[in-house]
């Protein structure tokens, strides 16, 4: 497996920050990610059905009727999963929105907690130096007036990153299926489980622009609350809110 010099270093501090996290009773460790983009229509996607007679897909994938883009939150304290399945474009908005209605659904439940430990990967949308990440991050945070500790795991490493074995099981559970439809997607999502219990699952249908940077200017204002560690400040951030 490829490796970059901070490798080690990386995996060292997600380990004493997701210990520390979990020990401690104002902090809720989170983690997030998104999925490989789900093409909806009467395509076949290998693996085996159960039914008696099996359905038949059509012989190319050359049409689709649209494309999900699947993005999970898994609660690491409860084992709760949430899926959001969007039909817009996977970017920085899109991810923060999701975080940001997930916090709105839960925040009466964690009325003690003042910091969200956040572990996550360096994809496309979640790097931490794309500017619009980091606008709305900590807008997020200091509209809710939570702190955020962002614990990213290593390039090349995301298969260790929790959610990821929720993907997993999503991927068994569907194993198969036709999804023809954004309803039959969304109905076998809602029934997979995850240790035990389902998924809560929301269709998001806004559309979301790609390529949306900050000018330094106004990242400028944002960044005052964005503190990167100085060991692995791309991959250790805390946001506290002034």
């Amino acid at each position: 497996m490829k490796k970059i010099p901070q490798t080690d270093a990386i995996f060292d501090h997600v380990a004493t920050a997701n210990a520390a996290a979990d020990a401690a009773a104002n902090v809720l460790r989170l983690s997030i990610d998104s999925k490989a983009k789900v093409k909806v229509g009467n395509l076949s996607r290998g693996g085996k059905d159960r039914r008696q007679h099996a359905p038949k897909a059509d012989d190319h994938d050359t049409e689709w009727q649209s494309v999900l883009v699947p993005f999970g939150i898994l609660n690491l304290q409860t084992d709760e999963l949430t899926l959001y399945l969007g039909e817009s474009a996977e970017t920085s908005d899109f991810i923060v929105d999701c975080l940001s209605q997930w916090w709105q659904d839960h925040r009466a439940d964690y009325r003690h907690i003042t910091t969200l430990a956040i572990n996550l990967d360096g994809g496309s949308a979640t790097r931490s130096n794309r500017t619009q990440f980091i606008k709305r991050l900590v807008s997020f945070a200091r509209q809710s007036q939570l702190s955020l500790e962002l614990i990213y795991y290593p390039p090349y490493h995301s298969k260790y990153n929790p959610i990821e074995r929720c993907w997993a099981a999503l991927e068994q559970f569907w194993n198969g299926a036709i999804l023809d439809s954004v309803a039959t997607t969304l109905n076998w999502a809602s029934n997979m489980t995850w240790k035990g219990r389902i998924p809560v699952v929301h269709h998001v249908t806004d559309y979301y622009e790609k390529g949306i940077k900050v000018d330094a200017k106004t990242l400028a204002s944002f960044q005052v609350d964005w503190h990167p560690s100085a060991e692995l400040p791309q991959w250790a951030i805390t946001i506290n809110p002034a």
